[in-house]
């Protein structure tokens, strides 16, 4: 997941090399990643393509909002933002059931490690998802090993402030999630901060006496986009709460000091009204754990190293199935143009999907015409689906599956990650 939100591009390394130094040992040095990050979390961008980027982050001042700027192709990751947000259902087997569990301390400590597991998942090198347009919306189906099935809904509610909302749901493992996304760029000299307004609401169904476990996402730091090596990371702290439980747990995502400190590592405390109950450390890309304040003991909350791989396949519609404005079929001819490496193709149908969406707002605009939502309605402030869904899991499950997918029956599974 990580880079999920990030509006940056990678960019081409301007060091000099210094004087009595080869080639040869300049190069090493400066294409070596930095220590402690794995080689995937780093780019390399040739000639044409740094040429490209000094040019952009010449036009750039310090403090700038960037969610106007436009960023070349070949930084983007094949996929639209509304489908990676479901990289937090990739592992779902850590939070069915959790509504099972007696102690209200266990169920919160389940809800965390859903969270925690989704970071892993991120695209080779520095990229970022495609920017949604306004009424672009991307859906899909799990269907689980027991029979189980769960579905997934997002779209993009706003343009201005951008703004996703999305919706997962299995009624029969009784889970139930909703949240929002409204992230903010800004450019700082030698790195980009992405500031990452929004939450996470997850509702065990089973326990209504729970109300939500309502969680809130770090921020995102491109580091090195002048000079050195590009990397990407989580910082600063998020928040996970249960306020019918009055439990809490304040994770900070560290960043990587000058000089000491490695990279992708967590901390938090984990609290019951004011009294620590747990301490979590470790490294989101690697292995994380709890510590019990009580006995001492540890436990693993998520190995991304052993477990990252299994990650839960889902059912898309076939594009020629798909609405217009379906993620995947509205960014075909640019994702067919990254995977063809084609820089020229790619522009030019990232440019048309982003041309058209001008011309409708324009349209619009002329005739004082409003966008009306899809999936998503404001409710005391708030993007929810409109649906309501009826108690009974199974009876619940039909109806999610006649307003996701009206036209289609099948049970065909099309793994994706």
């Amino acid at each position: 997941m990580m880079g999920l939100f990030s509006s940056t591009a990678s960019s081409f390394s301007r060091a000099v090399k210094p004087r009595g130094q080869s080639v040869s040992e300049y190069r090493e040095g400066v294409e070596k990643p930095p220590s402690d990050t794995e080689p995937d979390d780093t780019s390399i961008l040739d000639e044409n393509e740094g040429s490209i980027i000094t040019s952009l982050i010449s036009q750039l001042r310090v403090g700038m909002d960037l969610s106007r700027v436009t960023f070349p192709t070949f930084v983007l990751e094949p996929r639209s933002m509304l489908e990676r947000i479901t990289d937090f259902m990739a592992h779902p087997d850590l939070l069915f059931g959790a509504e099972k569990c007696n102690d209200p301390e266990e169920r919160f400590i389940r809800v965390l490690q859903y969270y925690l597991a989704g970071w892993h998942i991120k695209p080779k090198g520095v990229k970022k998802p495609y920017n949604p347009v306004l009424g672009e919306f991307f859906r899909c189906r799990y269907d689980y090993a027991d029979g189980t099935q769960g579905f997934y809904i997002a779209e993009q509610v706003s343009h201005h402030p951008p703004i996703s909302a999305f919706f997962y749901i299995s009624p029969q493992n009784n889970v139930s999630i909703i949240g929002e996304l409204r992230p903010k760029s800004r450019f700082l000299g030698n790195s980009v901060s992405t500031t990452m307004e929004g939450e996470n609401r997850v509702s065990l169904l089973a326990r209504p006496e729970d109300g939500e476990y309502v969680i809130t996402m770090p921020n995102m730091y491109a580091r090195g986009i002048l000079f050195g090596k590009m990397v990407l990371e989580l910082g600063d702290t998020c928040t996970a709460k249960n306020e019918k439980h009055n439990l809490s747990c304040d994770l900070e995502f560290k960043t990587k000091g000058f000089f000491s400190g490695t990279y992708n590592a967590i901390m938090g405390r984990v609290r019951h009204s004011s009294l620590d109950i747990g301490e979590v450390t470790g490294r989101w890309s690697h292995v994380m754990e709890i510590r019990n304040s009580r006995t001492g003991q540890k436990r693993v909350l998520f190995d991304a190293v052993r477990d990252g791989q299994k990650v839960c396949p889902k059912w898309v519609p076939p594009e020629e199935e798909q609405e217009p404005n379906e993620s995947r079929r509205l960014w075909h001819d640019l994702t067919q143009a990254i995977f063809a490496k084609d820089m020229e193709w790619a522009t030019q149908a990232k440019s048309a999907v982003e041309d058209a969406q001008r011309e409708q707002r324009k349209r619009m605009e002329e005739s004082q015409e409003k966008h009306v939502q899809k999936y998503f309605e404001q409710r005391d402030g708030r993007w929810v689906p409109k649906i309501d869904l009826p108690s009974d899991p199974l009876l619940a499950t039909q109806y999610v599956q006649s307003w996701l997918f009206p036209q289609r029956r099948s049970s065909t599974i099309i793994t994706t990650t």
